[in-house]
């Protein structure tokens, strides 16, 4: 008669529980919210990349034009070097006396026409210094003949020669930092073939205020290359000088002039290279996407703004005809519920669709039935086989199996074999131990499988979320235990306990004895639970969330009907520190006997 019932009442928690779990108002509800959603999000992504691509143009677009007026600054600055060089070199030709005076006056002339020059030397064949000007008093420890430019400018008097930035040592009194344009001079000096070389001195200084003035949005800068990978120019020279800051140079040195999309050291930039006219430099401008594409910003709080729109128009309107829909299922649920606290002494109809009258007369007869047999039952049999009862459904609740099922399909359709065969032994073991043949007393070992089992598929439901250990003394293995009393106590554990943290979660399972107690010790690394809610948590009266169901409260009620009231669950919690729940059963090797205490070992 016992199982009788305990079928029934399964039977009609799974029929109770089924609208709960797929409401029909919830179902047109969020169908309705979510194509209307769904529609606005993929209008609002097509434009949204629309915007954003046009945007990005604009951006390189407008890097572009900032980068040319720039280069062109530079190319200017560098003609007007060669133009110099030009015009010593003509008069150089047209003198063919090239005395020192004259070198002298056409220097001073030449110097004139442009106030960024730092110095302009003539050298001889042999290195010696001709005349210089500005006339300085000239360092005699610098040897022109030594240095790689002016061998250069002697072996190929054609060709001209830019030397990065230096601190000029012609001079003794000043060292000012430069850009040298080297060049040598062929001539005939009464008929005898003869080379000067030409080293026009132009200060840095001109080229950093170029490059200094850019403005690629708040963080972009310039900087500037020669042909070897040297950096001419940075605005943090230093800070890349001690290693704090790198640089794509590898990519600028490879990729042709132009502008092109990066990923660098975790952010998007735009790179846009130009070649320095004369020099073989490279001028790389430097811009953060997200500084530069504002349009970008705006569209995605539009784009908020219209989804949110959406999900409360579609909301509201979804509601108003799910409600509509809905009203008769509602109806029969409010029976269900007055059915759920005991009162079947009712008999109604639904009035709507010809499915819910259907429904609502196999609902007055399921009652009807259940009524009849619920009088058959054993009265002094209630309290203990409704925890039972309890406990089993726990096991078989339609969530914890229609969870697991869809991950063993998830697994399988990902080709994960051997996670689909843990799986699915771990649920077979679960469900044979929590059937046991109907033994309500098992083996400590059987009741341990069971819970290593049941922590086998939550822990692959959650993603390796938690780990957790469980030792037991080897002589306790035989020994007996009321059957499914760690699951519940390790699935609040799980849900109140390790879920809501961060970190990843521990859980520690023991088993060990105290002369004739058997102690469990459940330990969890948890959020914890508040002394408020501790302090009720066991209480008849309690209305914890981790007391709801078959939890704490009814797997101590289970202890304490069986074993007597000196037994049962002792919790212990600190917030942000964890939770221990300690089972206290005497120790038996035998099963109990009508309920009684017969068969505890002493």
């Amino acid at each position: 008669m016992t199982k009788r019932l305990s079928g029934i009442k399964k039977v009609f928690s799974g029929i109770r529980n089924f609208p709960r779990a797929t409401s029909i108002q919830s179902i047109i509800a969020l169908s309705f919210t979510a194509v209307t959603i769904l529609s606005i999000i993929f209008v609002s992504l097509a434009l949204s990349q629309m915007f954003s691509d046009s945007a990005e143009k604009n951006a390189v677009f407008n890097t572009q034009q900032i980068m040319d007026q720039v280069n062109l600054n530079l190319n200017t600055y560098f003609k007007g070097m060669m133009e110099i060089s030009d015009l010593i070199r003509s008069r150089l030709k047209a003198d063919t006396e090239n005395n020192e005076n004259t070198l002298s006056n056409i220097l001073e002339v030449t110097s004139g026409i442009r106030k960024d020059i730092a110095a302009v030397a003539i050298y001889s064949k042999d290195g010696t210094l001709v005349t210089s000007y500005p006339k300085r008093s000239y360092n005699e420890n610098f040897s022109a003949a030594d240095q790689e430019w002016f061998k250069n400018s002697i072996n190929d008097p054609t060709d001209f020669f830019f030397l990065p930035p230096h601190v000029q040592t012609l001079f003794e009194d000043e060292r000012p930092w430069v850009v040298s344009l080297c060049r040598g001079s062929t001539f005939y000096d009464k008929e005898q073939k003869a080379t000067l070389t030409t080293v026009v001195d132009m200060n840095f200084s001109s080229i950093e205020e170029l490059c200094s003035r850019v403005s690629l949005g708040k963080r972009g800068y310039v900087y500037i290359i020669d042909k070897s990978g040297n950096i001419i120019y940075h605005p943090q020279q230093q800070i890349l000088y001690v290693g704090l800051k790198n640089e794509n140079i590898a990519d600028a040195l490879n990729k042709e002039p132009g502008s092109y999309f990066e990923n660098f050291q975790g952010e998007k930039r735009i790179m846009t290279i130009k070649n320095i006219s004369y020099t073989g430099w490279k001028m790389v401008g430097i811009s953060y996407v997200n500084e530069l594409v504002t349009d970008k910003k705006y569209f995605l709080k539009f784009f908020i703004y219209i989804t949110l729109f959406a999900i409360v128009f579609g909301t509201m309107a979804s509601l108003f005809v799910s409600a509509k829909v809905s009203k008769p299922i509602k109806q029969l649920e409010k029976q269900m519920r007055k059915v759920e606290n005991g009162n079947f002494d009712i008999n109604f109809e639904v009035k709507g669709e010809d499915e819910v009258k259907h429904l609502s007369k196999t609902f007055n007869i399921m009652v009807a039935k259940i009524k009849q047999l619920m009088g058959e039952i054993i009265k002094e049999q209630e309290e203990k086989r409704k925890s039972e009862l309890k406990a089993l459904q726990a096991q078989i609740n339609p969530h914890f199996l229609y969870n697991t099922l869809d991950s063993i399909v998830w697994m399988n359709e990902n080709h994960n074999y051997e996670g689909v065969t843990v799986m699915v032994a771990a649920l077979a073991k679960l469900f044979r131990i929590s059937i046991s043949r109907g033994n309500e007393v098992i083996r400590i070992a059987d009741e341990i499988e069971h819970a290593r089992n049941y922590l086998i598929i939550q822990k692959i439901r959650y993603k390796d979320k938690f780990d957790f250990t469980i030792e037991a003394e080897p002589d306790l293995l035989q020994a007996r235990t009321l059957k499914l009393i760690l699951q519940p106590i390790i699935e609040n554990a799980i849900y109140h306990g390790v879920g809501p943290i961060s970190e990843k979660g521990e859980i520690q399972i023991s088993v060990t004895r105290d002369e004739d107690i058997v102690l469990f010790k459940i330990s969890d690394n948890g959020y914890g639970i508040k002394p408020e809610v501790l302090k009720e948590l066991l209480s008849s009266e309690s209305k914890s969330p981790h007391s709801d169901g078959v939890g704490l409260k009814n797997v101590n009620e289970r202890i304490k009907l069986y074993f007597g009231k000196e037994y049962g669950i002792q919790i212990e919690s600190e917030i942000d520190v964890g939770t221990t729940v300690n089972i206290r059963i005497p120790f038996m090797t035998n099963g109990l006997k009508d309920g009684g205490k017969n068969g505890i070992t002493k």
